[in-house]
């Protein structure tokens, strides 16, 4: 692995737009004038991961030490990509940076690195015989959130999907050594499941963005509209909307549970515990009887503590583990 630094062409990057995504990012993120060394950027990654997600620090307890590198690097990457999208509040400049942000994946496939995030995944891509597509496919999510702000079907969510979530179960497969397709369609139903339980817990918030991720043929067919989610009040049409999409995730969960039973112990607990949390939230915005228009839905710490150690009972004895039969009561 050799580190270079890149002089890419100012005639396709509007630089004035690169500064201002930069001036509003923490300085940390910025290219710095000399790659680190692999200690370094592995160091840089890590500090990302456990400061910026207290679950990603629960969940790495449960992995194999030496692994732990890996998913840091990994994590460092999604969360920088994300922020590039989302923490700027520029479309443009979030587009300039994430064209960037591609330019150095580019680079890094091609052996050629300077960014921490990059310096410590091309160690991991190395040795997990990572393909560049997952990732790329992040990007792709990502730039698409600064152009597209509804769906029309829950197909085009799922596509979305496809991109902003499916990747990052793929990844954790490479990483603990799986690369087959069977396992990684278990992992996309997880994923988008995942992903479907946040939007679902978001849907306020994500209207503040001006995002819709409530596919439109089901407002329309529940009487629902951008109306209704401004006013903020969850209307019984609303609700019903809410538990029909609920339902609907929940099934994707049942889908993706076989895949427990399918890796070693320590990745098993792991997605038990992901399960089970993304189940959790499903119960909880249930237990509000769908109106997420007043408050967002959440865990509260101790929740997330008790599902993390029935995980781990699943890991001590495995018939405790999450089974398609039990998904409706895990939280």
């Amino acid at each position: 692995m050799t580190t270079a630094t890149l002089h890419p062409d100012n005639d396709a990057l509007d630089n004035n737009a690169l500064d201002r995504g930069w001036a509003a990012l923490p300085a940390s993120y910025r290219m710095p004038d000399v790659a680190p060394s692999l200690n370094e950027a592995r160091a840089w990654c890590r500090q990302l991961a456990e400061s910026h997600y207290e679950n990603f620090h629960v969940a790495t307890w449960f992995l194999p030490k030496v692994l732990r590198p890996h998913f840091h690097a990994i994590y460092a990457y999604c969360r920088v990509s994300d922020d590039l999208g989302d923490e700027v509040g520029d479309r443009s400049a979030a587009l300039a940076l994430l064209d960037l942000w591609g330019r150095e994946l580019d680079a890094c496939y091609e052996g050629r690195v300077r960014h921490p995030v990059f310096v410590a995944l091309a160690e991991t891509i190395r040795a997990c015989s990572i393909p560049k597509e997952p990732f790329a496919d992040l990007l792709k999510a990502f730039r698409q959130d600064q152009t597209v702000t509804r769906y029309r079907t829950i197909q085009e969510v799922l596509e979305y999907c496809r991109y902003s979530a499916n990747p990052v179960g793929r990844l954790v497969l490479y990483v603990c050594g799986y690369a087959d397709e069977e396992r990684f369609q278990l992992s996309d139903a997880t994923c988008s499941a995942l992903q479907l339980a946040n939007f679902w817990q978001d849907v306020r918030v994500d209207f503040g963005k001006d995002r819709v991720y409530l596919p439109q043929e089901d407002m329309k067919r529940f009487g629902v509209s951008d109306e209704t989610i401004a006013q903020g009040a969850a209307t019984p049409e609303f609700r019903a909307l809410l538990k029909y999409e609920v339902d609907f995730a929940r099934g994707l969960f049942e889908d993706g549970l076989p895949l427990i039973g399918m890796v070693g112990s320590e990745l098993a607990l792991d997605l038990d515990l992901f399960s089970r949390g993304g189940l959790a939230i499903l119960r909880a915005i249930e237990r509000e009887n769908y109106d997420v228009l007043r408050a967002r839905p959440a865990l509260s710490k101790r929740t997330k503590m008790a599902l993390a150690l029935r995980a781990f009972s699943g890991k001590v004895l495995p018939f405790l583990r999450l089974s398609e039969r039990s998904a409706g009561k895990a939280a």
